[in-house]
């Protein structure tokens, strides 16, 4: 081999070389890119987990907790001296408790029925010192006490006097037929079934108001002496729902429509025999609330198969108001309503984007608190507004939120444009922008509540129920819960007391003709003034339930 040869093949080699270099450099380099995105996904999944738990075993608060917080960098401070709006009026107040005021005991157990137990000494008790004679001189009250006397079972028989009439069927009576008249009995909720209007009202209670199964139910009444299967149960449930709650349900639907202001929104339900679909695939609950300006206040379930739009179309026809929702798109195929978005959602999101550490405990100084704090902001100006008229709230809403908005959107245009590996941050930031218009809406009009709190409220009884009855059998089921959800939080919602409520609609529904007068319908919303006393909160219980 020559020189020549020698050297071209060394050149030759040492390009190979070269190329398994720049291949090995680049399968490196892919590798560390490789390694640096898992790296952020395993960073991402940490602070996910940690927000988790957090959701699960801290506080369920959303605003920040913590001194000073409008310090927490200077922009936002000197926003809030720009606006007038001094630390001292918006910074939160520390916790402290509130005395019970005098009296409220008292008040409270005034309307209970009474009873003196007295302890009396021995009529030949002599004195414990020297001996001697004992003479009574008076009483003293040692305690106040309430004994609970557990619920107990009456069977109660219905009988019919029958009387005959003396004239006819004589001679000289017109009438050649003799005549029974039977005294008017009322129409029971279900014909042939032990049950009372009390009874069912009862299981509805326990159910619906205070979310207890009816398979822990049926324990209940057989300690009672009662054997009471939860399937019966569930057939009077869904019975009375069909025959006498649906003509008061769907009135409720109705008012709600009128008004100007409605929340809404959807949570899960699972329906185990619903056609078409497997017994683990989710369908839903609509939930319609008035809003707090509202003259009813009222909330409307409704059970579907699915979340599709055509729902809300189904729900929303002829309402042309605002609608105070979360940013579900299905809610874009409504026709003329004017969409406003819940606040509460956006800063949701910010929070879930602010890195936590190893305790649970938020690290300072992130983008997600920053944004946060502007959010907070807005909220502080309603809570100081919240007593003014409409158009003042309004007018106000224009002087202080308005700025405020400005440099909400200018922070986020500004964030949006750092490079982060934050997926959270991004996805927030995301929503913000995307949402813009339909977050702005609040300013319109001062009836317009910033967040849609108000509809999750009345959902939370719903959700935290579902954890202990966890499905609805059959889709006839599925939609008795929704009138009976409707019935029990819109008696809520008007200070009514629950039990006494569903106990006048199951003995009027049958015996008031609603049929051939719809108008008595009316009667029975409620929010009607024509309920009877009892079916109201007593205004002791309610002022105790604040303590």
């Amino acid at each position: 081999m020559t020189e020549h040869e020698e050297l071209l093949m060394l050149r030759a080699l040492a390009a190979k070389q070269a190329q398994e270099l720049e291949a090995s450099k680049k399968i490196i380099a892919e590798r560390d890119e490789k390694i640096r995105k898992q790296n952020i996904q395993i960073d991402n999944m940490i602070q996910a987990l940690l927000h988790a738990r957090k959701k699960l075993f801290g506080p369920s608060t959303e605003v920040t907790q913590m001194d000073g917080q409008l310090s927490l960098f200077e922009s936002v401070q000197e926003l809030a001296e720009q606006l007038n709006l001094s630390k001292e009026k918006i910074t939160v107040k520390p916790y402290t408790r509130t005395p019970r005021q005098p009296g409220v005991r008292q008040e409270m157990l005034a309307g209970l029925p009474q009873e003196v137990e007295e302890y009396v000494l021995p009529a030949d008790e002599k004195c414990s010192v020297c001996g001697g004679e004992m003479k009574v001189t008076g009483k003293r009250v040692v305690r106040t006490e309430v004994e609970f006397h557990p619920a107990k079972l009456i069977v109660k028989q219905i009988v019919q006097q029958v009387a005959k009439c003396v004239s006819c069927g004589g001679k000289d009576s017109p009438n050649e037929k003799c005549h029974f008249q039977k005294a008017a009995v009322p129409v029971p909720p279900l014909a042939h079934s032990i049950s009372t209007p009390s009874l069912i009202a009862q299981v509805m209670y326990q159910k619906f108001a205070l979310g207890l199964p009816l398979s822990r139910q049926e324990k209940d009444w057989y300690r009672l002496g009662l054997v009471l299967s939860r399937s019966n149960m569930a057939n009077w449930v869904i019975r009375c729902s069909q025959e006498w709650f649906e003509p008061v349900y769907w009135r409720i639907h109705e008012k709600l429509i009128e008004c100007d202001l409605i929340h809404m929104d959807e949570t899960r339900i699972q329906c185990n025999k619903e056609e078409g679909k497997l017994p683990s695939s989710e369908s839903f609950m609509w939930v319609m609330r008035s809003a707090a300006s509202e003259d009813i206040q009222a909330a409307f379930f409704f059970y579907s198969r699915s979340r599709g739009g055509e729902n809300a179309r189904k729900l929303l026809k002829d309402f042309n108001g605002y609608l105070i929702t979360d940013a579900y798109a299905g809610y874009d195929t409504v026709p003329d309503i004017k969409r406003a978005l819940c606040w509460s959602h956006a800063r949701r999101y910010l929070i879930e984007s602010i890195p936590l550490d190893s305790k649970g405990k938020e690290i300072p100084g992130s983008k997600g608190a920053e944004g946060r704090e502007y959010i907070n902001l807005l909220f502080k100006v309603e809570e100081e507004i919240k007593n003014l008229p409409c158009e003042e709230k309004k007018q106000k809403r224009q002087d202080a939120s308005r700025p405020i908005l400005d440099a909400f959107w200018s922070w986020v245009e500004k964030t949006s444009a750092i490079y982060t590996t934050n997926e959270k941050l991004t996805q927030a930031l995301g929503y913000c922008q995307n949402q813009r218009k339909y977050l702005e809406t609040f300013l319109e009009d001062g009836r317009i509540p910033l967040s849609n709190n108000y509809c999750e409220a009345n959902i939370k009884p719903f959700a935290t129920a579902r954890r202990a009855w966890l499905f609805a059998d059959t889709p006839r089921g599925a939609f008795a819960n929704g009138v009976l959800y409707t019935l029990v939080e819109s008696a809520r919602a008007n200070d009514l007391d629950v039990y006494e409520y569903l106990k006048h609609l199951l003995t009027e529904m049958p015996n008031n003709h609603h049929l051939e007068n719809p108008s008595v319908i009316d009667q029975l919303l409620p929010w009607s003034k024509e309920l009877p006393e009892q079916c109201r909160m007593k205004r002791n219980r309610k002022q105790c339930l604040k303590q």
